[in-house]
């Protein structure tokens, strides 16, 4: 049969077919639920947080050097390895010290004999200042002695303290001169943390107790509480910073060592007295600006996943800029805390807890 003897109704048929098919959509996957940060609200304000850089100090770091020259026969200390307190780090060649030291003491009995003898001729034919200088030269022996003995105990260097030693600074067998660094050893007793932190949390920490701090350590479980030890009197000079000195209240890990990185986060309690506060990324506002909230209903069977409910609230503006709920959602219940604008009522989210998580 040739094409022209086709019933002419086959056409519509078939391009209706195709109509059909080009109509009818194929199945889109379901997406992930998305991230949320949520919050839950509480009367007298959520606590306020801030992350800042931190980086792991010692408690102190001494370079410690000969208090005479010399060259080094022993060095038995080791990077990376730690001492204990009046451990042997490094000694200098002990020789011209003691020949120095036996040298003052032969000194000194030559002075002492001369003085007995000048006594015992005194009154006759030895004057009075000869006995006087005599005795001078006994006391400068002496002097000479002490001087001897301190340089030979110098020439032996101990750690003053248990501690880290983090760098050796020269190599054995090199002749070195008084104050040249030789060892530079970390104080272990107590790991520190220094942070930056504007002038503001600066004057809440220095002068109470309402700022907590705690640690993040890069690739370690969980947090450590920090408590504050010390602090710069003086800001920095570009970005009008303090710096504090934060140490662990608890036992910090075994592995980490000073220069270690961290993230340290300020707590700091908002100021609300009874009021339910509200951060501005928690607000959503329709076009005749009535504002909203995402509330966070959990599904039953994963407490972490669950959608979200576009709910109205009330609010009004502190006298400190802060947002104030008037009605709405009671205290207790979790909300969006972050991007709510950018959520839909309806909406599956899941608890954001880290990056990556």
């Amino acid at each position: 049969m040739s094409l022209l003897a086709l019933p002419l109704t086959a056409f519509p048929v078939a391009a209706q077919e195709a109509k059909t098919a080009e109509a009818t959509p194929a199945e889109e996957p379901a997406r992930p639920p998305r991230p949320a940060k949520l919050m839950t609200l509480t009367r007298g304000g959520a606590p306020l947080e801030r992350q800042f850089f931190g980086r792991v100090r010692a408690r102190e770091t001494v370079d410690l050097a000969f208090q005479v020259g010399g060259q080094i026969v022993q060095f038995p200390a080791a990077e990376g390895a730690p001492v204990d307190d009046g451990q042997l780090i490094a000694q200098l060649d002990l020789v011209p010290f003691q020949r120095n030291l036996d040298q003052a003491q032969v000194n000194l009995d030559k002075a002492r004999r001369d003085l007995q003898r000048l006594e015992k001729l005194s009154g006759s034919n030895v004057a009075e200042v000869q006995i006087r200088d005599a005795q001078t030269t006994v006391s400068l022996a002496e002097i000479a002695l002490d001087t001897a003995e301190d340089q030979l105990e110098d020439a032996t260097l101990t750690a003053p303290f248990d501690g880290l030693v983090a760098r050796r600074m020269v190599a054995a067998y090199t002749t070195v001169s008084a104050g040249t660094p030789v060892v530079r050893l970390h104080d272990m007793s107590e790991l520190r943390i220094d942070i930056d932190v504007p002038e503001v949390l600066f004057r809440r920490a220095q002068g109470g107790d309402d700022v907590q701090f705690t640690a993040m350590i890069p690739g370690g479980t969980g947090t450590y509480e920090l408590v504050m030890r010390e602090f710069e009197a003086e800001t920095a000079e570009v970005a009008q910073t303090f710096t504090l000195t934060l140490a662990f209240v608890d036992t910090p890990p075994t592995a980490l060592l000073p220069g270690a990185s961290s993230t340290v986060t300020a707590s700091v309690m908002s100021e609300g007295g009874d009021a339910v506060l509200l951060p501005e990324t928690a607000l959503v506002f329709d076009p005749d600006r009535t504002a909203h909230v995402m509330i966070f209903a959990p599904h039953e069977d994963d407490p972490d996943v669950g959608t979200v409910v576009r709910t109205p609230v009330q609010i009004e503006i502190g006298d400190n800029g802060r947002v104030v709920m008037q009605e709405g959602p009671e205290p207790g219940t979790e909300i969006v805390a972050t991007g709510a604008a950018m959520l839909e009522d309806g909406q599956t989210v899941r608890r954001f807890t880290a990056i990556g998580k």
